[in-house]
């Protein structure tokens, strides 16, 4: 499996769409460089808007620009969007339901020099508690390149989530994606697990360990997290009667309690979730380090997997 940096896929994608898209707009808050929307930015100056540190004045310029008429990409840290501008966002995209894309770097732990302040790892729960919103968590290059096309024809707030970091392509080409709906990557009869992001390829990874054990586990890969496709989410519930999700986010309010939400309602089967466990992640050497430090190895997916498959088989599933 290739690696290339999600934020390089995300700006030469952007920079391709909105070359065959006129009236796709860029702003940013003076981190170009660093979300690389800079690609757009040197090839269309005059559709690029640096507003400058000021996350939430680069949020309501969007808004004014997609009212008259223009689709605006707006980029900036995960962290700073869903904290310093989570009010604009809310009121002036959400309320009003604008269409504005969001575009959010530096998601996760990958900013991991950078310590906690500016790790973003309550972002999908902030988000997707916001009425209208889309949240957007693709795995790899493959993907982000098909989602930008689809998010900007999408009529309607959008939050993409991006990593700053390279991401193993879990996809061997571009392929299709929908709002709403997620990807059975890998069939399993003993557990299933749902997962997104960064987490998809450690997924894949976690089910190929648990096979030299016997055990079966399914993986699937949910980049909408919201809508979220509670079709697939049931089918692997009735089929394998034990899920395990596993996302670089908290494990309050992101996709583990989405999955939840919608087995409890439909139907109840035992649940582990991987993730931060409700603490401040420290600075770390590098993203994979710090990635493992706080709980979100291969082997803290397959201990999920082991002990959940324990649950059912208790609970005479």
């Amino acid at each position: 499996m290739g690696i290339m940096a999600q934020r390089e896929a995300f700006g030469t994608a952007l920079l391709e769409y909105g070359s065959h898209a006129p009236n796709v707009v860029v702003l940013d808050a003076d981190t170009s460089s660093s979300t690389l929307s800079k690609y757009f930015a040197e090839a269309f100056p005059e559709r690029f808007y640096n507003v400058g540190i000021a996350e939430p004045c680069l949020v309501d310029v969007a808004v004014g620009l997609a009212l008259g008429g223009f689709t605006p990409f707006i980029n900036a840290f995960s962290a700073l969007l869903s904290l310093r501008a989570l009010e604009q966002i809310r009121t002036c995209v959400s309320y009003a339901n604008v269409n504005v894309k969001i575009a959010a770097g530096y998601a996760g732990l990958s900013d991991y020099k950078d310590g906690p302040t500016h790790h973003s790892l309550i972002d999908i729960g902030i988000m997707r508690m916001l009425p209208g919103m889309t949240v957007i968590v693709p795995a790899d290059e493959h993907e982000i390149k098909a989602w930008v096309p689809v998010i900007a024809e999408h009529q309607g707030p959008v939050f993409l989530r991006l990593s700053r970091s390279g991401s193993e392509s879990v996809h061997p080409t571009i392929p299709e994606v929908e709002i709403g709906k997620g990807f059975q990557l890998r069939h399993g009869s003993d557990v299933s697990i749902i997962t997104a992001g960064l987490m998809v390829a450690r997924s894949l990874r976690a089910a190929e360990a648990l096979l030299k054990e016997g055990i079966q586990a399914g993986v699937i890969e949910m980049s909408s997290i919201k809508p979220i496709d509670e079709s697939l989410i049931l089918q692997a519930a009735h089929q394998t009667g034990a899920l395990v999700t596993a996302e670089e986010h908290s494990i309050i309010g992101g996709l583990g309690s989405a999955v939840a939400e919608v087995v409890t309602a439909h139907h109840p089967v035992p649940v582990e979730r991987v993730g931060i466990h409700d603490i401040f992640a420290r600075t770390g050497p590098d993203l994979d380090t710090l990635m493992d430090a706080f709980g979100l190895s291969v082997e803290d997916i397959c201990k999920a997997c082991r002990k959940v498959i324990h649950r059912k088989g208790n609970a005479g599933g």
